[in-house]
This record gives structure tokens, C-alpha cells and sequence, in this order.
């Protein structure tokens, strides 16, 4: 059982598989986390510049805009500087990752390992920091 805080965090997720966003959506709600979904870019790049959320779940391959066009945007608008930034992805691909990085990211998870309490554990981490 996790222990609520006082003030609910809210998490950003941008994940364009509706399954993946429900189930990573309920996970985290069951965990005490206030969760707001996106299931393209262009929406997903709408929550965020609003910057009221505390940590961002954000997929590599999105429709509109992707992940790493996502993050570049928010690095030009100086958006959710010193909050958590995980991407989500299937890719192997290290340029792509290492790009997201350097644009701000903070760490990654990839999809297909991820568990139900290994992406709770994953925010709790992060937002412990």
C-alpha cells in the first residue's frame, strides 16, 4: 500500500496505444497519483506547456508530434525545468535516446519490460529526487 501525501502528484502521460495509456493510467491512479492522459503529440505538447503537472510519462513514437520534437519545444519555452522527464519507448535506438537527453530527458523505460510496479517504482524514484 502506498502512502498518499498531502498534495496529490500529477503525472503527464503522453502515450499514443490506448491500452498501454489506460493500463499505465490506472496503475498509477491505484498508487495515489493524479494522472492526465494524451494519446497524440500535438495534445500532449497542450498539457504541457499548461506546466501543471509534476512528472512526464512521454512515448518516443507519437502521432503529430513525436517524443523528441515534444522535447525540444519545451526546451526552446524554458517548460518543466527540474521536473522529471521519463520517455517511454520499444526503441533500441541509442542516437534517439541520447538526442531526448540532450534536449532534457531523464531517464527511459522501455515498454515492453515495463511491469505494473516497476513503472509505479519508477515514478515514485523520480519524484523522490
Amino acid at each position: 500500500m502506498v502512502e498518499l501525501q498531502d498534495e496529490t502528484k500529477r503525472v503527464l502521460l503522453v502515450e499514443d496505444e490506448p491500452d498501454i495509456s489506460m493500463l499505465y493510467k490506472e496503475v498509477l491512479e491505484d498508487a495515489g497519483y493524479t494522472v492526465v492522459t494524451a494519446l497524440d503529440g500535438d495534445t500532449g505538447l497542450d498539457l504541457i506547456l499548461e506546466d501543471s503537472w509534476d512528472l512526464l510519462l512521454l512515448d518516443i513514437m507519437l502521432p503529430g508530434r513525436d517524443g523528441v520534437q515534444i522535447l525540444k519545444k519545451m526546451q526552446e519555452e524554458k517548460v518543466g525545468e527540474g521536473k522529471p522527464v521519463i520517455l517511454l519507448t520499444n526503441l533500441g535506438s541509442e542516437n534517439i535516446i541520447n538526442t531526448c537527453f540532450s534536449y532534457g530527458a531523464d531517464g527511459y523505460l522501455i515498454k515492453s519490460e515495463i511491469t505494473s510496479d516497476k513503472i509505479v517504482s519508477e515514478v515514485q524514484a523520480f519524484l523522490e529526487e
